[in-house]
């Protein structure tokens, strides 16, 4: 077992596998509509700047922020709130530190409605830069900041908003917005929730309530499309000896583009015996294997594809590795991009 990619911590459909062709084009078509619509920008957004957006999304989800630098400042032209957003995280993310040009950013997008930016300007007292004693001059302070962002997701909250209730606990560390936004189906809320419990948290009488609970959300998680929470729940049935909801959900995870599960799940098909039941593929293995070699902005997964693609490699002939790097273009094209799926919070 990959232990260390399942996340089982953190700050009823049936699956296909990884070779179905229209699970995985779904899954693209749903990432790529996401991205796309995920904003609640007041400027259309013109072909190119959406292309440029869901490149910059990307890229950035593949800790690659100086390159998604480019691309996100062609959507952010528009004025488009996300674009802002991820724009300031990816230079701040590559400063290591909030400067002006990403507070400018943030401050944009903010103006704009965007709590997670009212959110991020609002723990700038907390940044790099007061150490450094060289913060810019913001247009409000960081309490102002977030007391625009408390009192819009209140608003939003109020109206039904799951991720605004989210955001809620995001600020204050109510538990209750946590438990109302899971029980609104909010994936994010749901997993974390989950871990929650995972990690000792909430009051239980019985062991066996607390991992019923872990259970039932991130079991909801999974099935709402939250990729984490897919790994997860497969650890949880793992647990329990469940091995063919543990291949189902690893398969599931891997076919959203999620690193960690791709990576688990080519390694247990890489092996000549693979362990809980799943099928040798040696040749898929290769191939979902060196597509992870493009993930070189973070992350260390090459690293780790670097220990286990030359066991693989050493078990194919010449006529099988030349396959596998045809299935490797093929799995790209038909499959959403890869994602380590950062928490759009996280630091």
């Amino acid at each position: 077992m990959v232990v260390g990619y399942h996340p089982l911590t953190s700050r009823t459909k049936q699956p296909a596998s990884i070779d179905s062709a229209e699970t995985p084009m779904k899954l693209m078509a749903t990432a790529i509509m996401l991205l796309a619509l995920a904003s609640t920008q007041s400027f259309a957004l013109t072909h190119e700047q959406s292309r440029a957006k869901i490149k910059g999304i990307e890229l950035y989800n593949q800790y690659k922020a100086i390159s998604a630098i480019e691309f996100l400042k062609i959507a952010a032209d528009s004025g488009d709130d996300e674009a802002l957003y991820y724009l300031g995280e990816s230079i701040r993310k590559n400063n290591r530190y909030m400067t002006q040009e990403a507070q400018r950013a943030y401050e944009e997008s903010a103006k704009k409605g965007n709590i997670y930016s009212m959110i991020r300007l609002g723990g700038a007292d907390q940044d790099l830069c007061v150490t450094m004693k060289n913060c810019s001059p913001s247009e409000q302070s960081p309490e102002g900041w977030i007391n625009e962002a408390k009192k819009l997701a209140t608003d939003q909250a109020s109206h039904g908003n799951a991720e605004s209730m989210y955001l809620l606990w995001e600020i204050t560390g109510n538990d209750e917005w946590l438990e109302k936004s899971a029980e609104k189906g909010f994936a994010l809320a749901q997993f974390r929730l989950a871990t929650k419990y995972q990690e000792g948290g909430g009051v239980f009488l019985l062991p066996s309530r607390r991992s019923d609970e872990i259970e039932k959300w991130m079991k909801a998680s999974a099935e709402n499309g939250y990729p984490p929470a897919m790994m997860g729940f497969a650890a949880v049935r793992l647990e329990k000896a469940d091995f063919s909801s543990f291949r189902t959900w690893n398969e599931k995870a891997a076919d959203s583009g999620y690193v960690s599960a791709v990576f688990g799940y080519a390694s247990y098909i890489g092996e000549v015996e693979p362990k809980y039941g799943f099928t040798s593929d040696p040749v898929t293995s290769y191939a979902l294997l060196s597509n992870l070699l493009e993930l070189d902005g973070g992350g260390n997964v090459i690293n780790n594809v670097n220990d286990v693609l030359p066991e693989v490699e050493k078990n194919l002939s010449k006529e099988q590795i030349g396959k596998a790097k045809e299935l490797a273009k093929t799995c790209k094209a038909n499959h959403p991009p890869l994602s380590f799926f950062p928490d759009k919070l996280g630091y």
